[in-house]
Order: structure tokens, then C-alpha cells, then sequence
């Protein structure tokens, strides 16, 4: 009875080969289905943007939007939820901004290609290629140790000195100058308090971050503190001014009038900006003394400044003053790049260790992320987006007063988000200066809420140059600035707010 049951051996055989390549399918086809379906899952975001986008191209333009203005809105929503869910590498969806003005826009490839080298690119560039010449000369460190023995070692502190330091100097010559320039010092307390990445990196987006609001919040200080105040400044001389009309004369601004009701502003939100962002990431170190000691011994060690480090600093501070000087005439990327070029050319830094120290992926997607925002201007969308939002706020009574001034800082803070901070207060201060002239409110009050608003840009890596070039150290996430950058949205939003119903009356606006 039992023989019955068992196999005769040429019955084994058979089974054998009859289930050896069910086996061979199982152990060889299985791992790749699951390695399908975990692509398909980890790669979702980028199938939903890409769904996204194709709906949104195919309905039907609304009224004043043209069908090239619905294809740009469409390229921007995808880009937003691919920068925010980082499916693929962020130099990837720069190269799709290309492909898709070239084939859903159909740009020339030639004007495409003008367009992602604009001077603010060169200057991207051109920045942090020199930072590169500063940690090759370690000047970094030396700077490093200024500022903590001036704020000590409390890791609060630091961050308060560091974005104060940045702040100051932001207010005057410009983020984009002093991002590149403090990008080194923050690393370097960095690398020292720890070697391992993931030991650091809550301390690590404390530090950076206080760069990058440290400067963005600065840049409303004073009119040279970015593209976007000498902007205003000119719409309201272009729009509201008079020679023959004494009364006008109020829409000239001039460098102090300025300061008067924009710096307050500023240093209003600076202890914020610490408090926000301990809150938010709890760096793992509450004191950085270690990195400190380790720091002076290196300083000690290296001994006296060489005459090499002193040609860096002269270079240096020759690039700042054709910064003050002549961006004006040159362009501020111009400057840069020239910096860069004598750096090479005096040998204080070696291309080899520039073409490894630059993040060559994030200046390929500021450029692309500038195309894109030219192309919302260019299309009419931006404008479109503008004036939608505002006829959408009319309904609510929002159309005049304290409601206006929200809905204006909103809507500035939102496109501002999409595109620079100048391209941003180009295209929306003419509608934000009629409506305040339509409903009989000031216009340097709305100037000033459009102007300053526009450096709410924190929820992106590509919102300001800042914020690109502390990306670029490796440290940081795209969903970083998100989860910080709603919360500096909201505080910035509220003292903004503030400002416009009791400081700037007081004084006199």
C-alpha cells in the first residue's frame, strides 16, 4: 500500500523537470516583481505629477489664460510636488523643465538655453566656486571662530550670531553674496562637531537655515538689499510721481526712509527665526563647545595668517566692493565669476577641487527653476494667478483695508514661492499699486507689504539664493524647508501685518 503511493524513480524524474522550471521562475521572476512594484511605489510621486500635469494641460483654458499659460501653470504644479517629494534626483526635474519648453512650449531650444544662463546663474555659480577658494584657504574656520567667541558655544546662540551676522550684512550687499560667503563657516561647525552626517543633521538645518532666513529676512532692510526694493522703488516713481505736483514727492524713497520702515521688520522676526527653527528640528547638540575646541586647536596649529591667506582676503574684499560697485553696470554673476577666475588664476584654489567641491546639479536647477518663472511671466499666467486670486478674495470683503493687506502678503508670498523674489515683485506690483489706488489705500503701504512679502520664499529650495546655495551643502532635504518654511511663512506673515497696522502709521506711512 505504501509503494502504491510513492514514486517509482522515473516518476521523480519527470516530476523534477516538470517542476525545475516552475522553481527557476519562482526564485528568478519573484524579487523581480517585488522590485517592481517597490519602484512603482517609491517613484509614485513622480507618476502623480506627471498625471497631474497632463490633466491640467488638457482642459480647456479659462478666460485670459492662453492655452501656453495653462501648459506653464501645469509644468509649475508638477515641478512643486517633485521638488517637495524629491521622487528623483532635483537635478532631474530641472532637466525636465528644459525637455518640457521645448516640446509641450515649443521654444527653440536656442532660447531655452539663453534663458537658464541669466546672470543670477552666473552668480550662483560664480559664489560657490569662491566658497570653495575660502575653505581651500580655511579662512572658513577663522571666520567660525569670530563669531562664537563673540556669542560663546550655546548652539542658540550660535544660530542667533550667525543670522544676525548674516542679516547685517544681507541688508546691505545682498543674500545671494552673503549665503555663499557663510556656507563654509556653518559647515565647518558642523563637521567638526561630528564626522557623521546623520549624528548632525537636525544641528545641521539649525545652522544652515539660520544662513538662509538670516539673510532672506535681511534683504528688506534697505534698498540695496535686493533686486526687488530698487524695483518698487521705481514703480512708484514711474507711477505715482509728479514734477510739477509737490505732493507727489512722497513717492521718492530714499536709502534712510527706506531703512526707517523696513529694518525694524527685520529685527523683529530675528529671535524668531531661532525659536522656529529649534523648535521645529531639536538639534542634537544644545552646546557646540567640542567643535570649538577642536577648532581652536586647529587654528593654533595652522599658526599665523600666510601671505597666501592674506591675497585671499584681499581678493575677497575686492569682490565685495565690485559687488556694491558695479552689479549695477556688470551684473552681480559677472562679478563672481571674475572672482573665481583670480582665485584659479593666483592658484589659491586648484580647478580640481572646485569641479568636486560645486554642486554643479543645484546651479543647473536654479537655472531651470529661473526659465520657468521667466516663462510665467512671459505667457501671462503669473498675471493670471494675480488677478484670479483677487477676484476670488472680492466676495469674502476682503477688498480694502486690513483684509487687502493680508490677501496682498498671501498672494505675494505664493508666486514668490514659483519664481524670484524680483521677477515675482515685477509682474505683481503694478496690480498691487492700482489696487491700492482703486480702493483709495496707500500706495507705498501695499509697495512695501508687496516688497517685503516677496522674501517669504522659504518653502522651496529654489524660493531664493540662499536657500539654493545651503541646499547645495548635502545637509538638508526638500521636505525640510517645507516643514520649517510654513511656520516662518506664518510668523513673517502676522509681524508683516503688524507692522502695516502700527509701526509704519506711527511713523508715518
Amino acid at each position: 500500500m505504501v509503494h502504491r503511493y510513492f514514486p517509482a524513480p522515473q516518476g521523480l524524474a519527470r516530476i523534477r523537470r516538470a517542476t525545475s522550471g516552475l522553481t527557476r521562475y519562482t526564485l528568478d521572476r519573484a524579487p523581480a516583481l517585488r522590485g517592481f512594484a517597490y519602484y512603482l511605489w517609491e517613484k509614485r510621486w513622480f507618476f502623480v505629477s506627471m498625471a497631474v500635469c497632463a490633466i491640467v494641460m488638457n482642459l480647456p483654458p479659462p478666460s485670459g489664460l492662453s492655452q501656453e499659460g495653462l501648459i506653464v501653470i501645469a509644468m509649475s504644479v508638477a515641478a512643486i510636488v517633485l521638488f517637495v517629494t524629491e521622487p528623483v534626483p532635483l537635478p532631474t526635474v530641472a532637466l525636465m523643465i528644459i525637455l518640457g519648453q521645448v516640446f509641450l512650449l515649443g521654444e527653440d531650444s536656442s532660447d531655452v538655453a539663453k534663458s537658464l544662463m541669466s546672470d543670477s546663474v552666473l552668480f550662483i555659480m560664480g559664489s560657490l566656486m569662491l566658497a570653495v577658494a575660502l575653505v581651500k584657504q580655511k579662512l572658513d574656520k577663522r571666520i567660525a571662530y569670530l563669531i562664537v567667541r563673540v556669542t560663546g558655544t550655546k548652539t542658540s546662540n550660535v544660530c542667533i550670531g550667525i543670522s544676525f551676522v548674516c542679516g547685517v550684512l544681507a541688508s546691505v550687499i545682498g543674500e545671494h553674496t552673503v549665503a555663499a560667503m557663510m556656507l563654509p563657516v556653518a559647515i565647518t561647525l558642523i563637521t567638526l562637531t561630528s564626522d557623521d552626517p546623520k549624528q548632525v543633521r537636525r544641528l545641521a538645518a539649525v545652522l544652515l537655515f539660520s544662513i538662509s532666513y538670516g539673510c532672506s529676512i535681511a534683504g528688506i532692510g534697505t534698498p540695496s538689499g535686493g533686486a526687488r526694493n530698487a524695483i518698487m522703488i521705481g514703480y512708484w516713481k514711474e507711477f505715482f510721481f509728479d514734477p510739477t505736483n509737490p505732493e507727489t514727492n512722497k513717492y521718492i524713497i530714499d536709502y534712510v526712509t527706506w531703512i526707517i520702515y523696513s529694518y525694524p521688520v527685520f529685527l523683529v522676526q530675528l529671535p524668531f527665526v531661532t525659536a522656529i527653527l529649534f523648535f521645529t528640528f531639536r538639534p542634537e547638540y544644545k552646546n557646540i563647545s567640542r567643535a570649538v575646541v577642536k577648532l581652536r586647536h586647529q587654528i593654533e596649529d595652522e599658526g599665523p595668517m600666510k601671505q597666501a591667506d592674506w591675497v585671499s582676503i584681499v581678493v575677497f574684499l575686492c569682490i565685495l566692493v565690485g559687488w556694491v560697485v558695479w552689479s549695477d553696470s556688470i551684473g552681480l554673476g559677472t562679478v563672481a565669476i571674475l572672482g573665481a577666475t583670480a582665485f584659479l588664476v593666483l592658484g589659491l584654489v586648484r580647478w580640481e577641487d572646485v569641479n568636486v567641491g560645486v554642486n554643479w546639479g543645484v546651479v543647473l536647477l536654479y537655472a531651470a527653476a529661473i526659465s520657468l518663472g521667466v516663462e510665467m511671466k512671459d505667457t501671462g499666467a503669473a498675471i493670471w494667478v494675480a488677478t484670479t486670486f483677487l477676484q476670488v478674495l472680492s466676495p469674502l470683503g476682503v477688498d480694502s483695508g486690513f483684509g487687502l493687506i493680508a490677501a496682498v502678503s498671501v498672494l505675494t508670498t505664493a508666486v514668490t514661492n514659483t519664481m524670484s523674489n524680483g521677477a515675482a515683485v515685477a509682474v505683481l506690483g503694478p496690480i498691487t499699486l492700482k489696487m491700492a489706488t482703486a480702493a483709495g489705500e496707500s500706495p507705498l503701504l501695499f509697495g512695501f507689504v508687496t516688497a517685503i512679502s516677496s522674501s517669504f520664499a522659504y518653502l522651496t529650495v529654489i524660493g531664493t539664493p540662499a536657500c539654493t546655495i545651503v541646499y547645495s551643502s548635502g545637509f538638508l532635504r526638500t521636505t525640510d524647508f517645507l516643514v520649517v518654511g510654513f511656520r516662518m511663512v506664518i510668523m513673517s506673515t502676522i509681524i508683516l501685518l503688524i507692522a502695516a497696522s502700527l509701526y509704519w502709521p506711527f511713523v508715518g506711512l
